[in-house]
C-alpha cells in the first residue's frame, strides 16, 4: 500500500469550514483579505460569493472600506502586516472569521528569505490578538485552537503534536 503524502493544508482548509459551517449563508457576500488563493476557491465550491482584496493592506487600508460584504475572513494575512489595526477598523462587514499562527516558543518568527510578502512581521499569542481584536472594535463570540503535526523526526515535530499552532475565532462587530 502506497504511503499517502501528509498536506497540513487541507487539514486546515478542513478544520477552517469545519469552524465556518453554518455560520455564513450561501446568499451572503464574503470579502476575503489578501490575494485570491486556495482557500477562496474551496469557498466559492462550496457555493460562496468571494471577492478578494488586490492591493498593499498596508499601504492602503481605507480601501478596504470601500467594499460591501456581509462577512469578512481573514485566514493567516494579519501575521503579515505592520499595522492590522487599521484594518481591522475600516472592515465593511459586521462579522468576521479570522485565524492566525500562533507563536511557538521552540521556533522563530517564520520568514521566507526569497519572497518578502511571505514573512510573518508578528506572531500573535491568543490573548494578544483577542485584544487588538477588541481594540479595533470586535467582540469574539467564538474561537477555536489546534496542532500543526509535521511527519517528521526531530524535537519540533513532537512539541507540534501537542502544541497548538493555529487560533482561529469568529467575531462581531461591539
Amino acid at each position: 500500500m502506497p504511503l499517502i503524502p501528509y498536506d497540513p493544508h487541507k487539514r486546515r482548509y478542513r478544520l477552517t469550514l469545519d469552524f465556518m459551517n453554518g455560520r455564513i449563508r450561501k446568499d451572503q457576500t464574503i470579502l476575503d483579505l489578501g490575494a485570491d488563493n486556495p482557500f477562496s476557491a474551496i469557498l466559492r465550491d462550496q457555493g460562496h460569493r468571494v471577492e478578494n482584496t488586490d492591493f498593499d493592506l498596508d499601504r492602503e487600508p481605507e480601501k478596504v472600506a470601500g467594499y460591501q460584504a456581509d462577512v469578512c475572513t481573514a485566514f493567516e494575512i494579519f501575521e503579515h502586516l505592520l499595522n492590522p489595526l487599521s484594518v481591522l477598523e475600516k472592515l465593511p462587514s459586521e462579522r468576521l472569521f479570522a485565524s492566525i499562527p500562533l507563536r511557538l516558543w521552540f521556533a522563530p518568527a517564520y520568514r521566507s528569505r526569497k519572497d518578502p510578502w511571505d514573512r510573518h512581521f508578528h506572531e500573535f499569542e491568543d490573548w494578544q490578538f483577542d485584544w487588538l481584536l477588541d481594540h479595533a472594535g470586535w467582540k469574539i463570540v467564538r474561537h477555536d485552537k489546534w496542532t500543526n503535526p509535521v511527519l517528521k523526526p526531530g524535537i519540533r515535530p513532537v512539541l507540534r503534536l501537542f502544541t497548538p499552532r493555529w487560533y482561529i475565532v469568529e467575531a462581531v462587530r461591539k
